[in-house]
């Protein structure tokens, strides 16, 4: 873990709600000259602490309405037939989370397609052309009614520098 301070704490807040902010704004946001909040921004990017900005997009409006949560059971979980399922799940693009989980089911993915024709693409491509995919359960979502990919930060408990 990174040692982080209030401003630091204040920039991931800030960058959290919008990461679109210029520097010039995100400098105004978090009370700091443009210069630090640079230098700052930049040390939390090379630490990972911030791993990517991205844009959130409506998933509705761009014709990818169908969501469902897969839990996936494979016949045989040898580290290489779980590392295999695991690189052919993170490279479908309508895979939008893959966890490795335990107990229970050996993944869980979240999946966004267009509607069900394209979910079945997607199963076939994935799952039933798999001869280790012992199971599959899936949940799809009727309404969503919350999606906040924002964490909770720790506490501050140092004087900012």
């Amino acid at each position: 873990m990174i040692d982080l301070d209030a401003i630091d704490l204040r920039l991931l807040d800030a960058l959290q709600t919008d990461a679109s902010l210029s520097n010039q704004d995100l400098a105004a946001r978090v009370a700091v000259s443009p210069a630090t909040c640079l230098r700052r921004v930049k040390r939390l990017l090379e630490a990972g602490v911030i791993e990517r900005r991205v844009a959130l997009l409506s998933p509705d409006r761009l014709g990818a309405g169908l969501s469902a949560i897969l839990e996936i059971t494979l016949d045989r979980q040898g580290a290489e037939l779980l590392d295999a399922f695991e690189a052919r799940a993170v490279a479908e693009p309508a895979v939008q989370q893959c966890w490795r989980v335990s107990p229970g089911p050996d993944f869980v993915l979240v999946v966004q397609v267009a509607d069900m024709p394209a979910y079945h693409a997607l199963t076939q491509r994935l799952l039933t052309s798999d001869a280790n995919v012992r199971n599959v359960k899936a949940f799809f979502s009727v309404k969503r009614a919350k999606f906040e990919p924002r964490l909770t930060l720790p506490a501050e408990t140092k004087q900012a520098s």
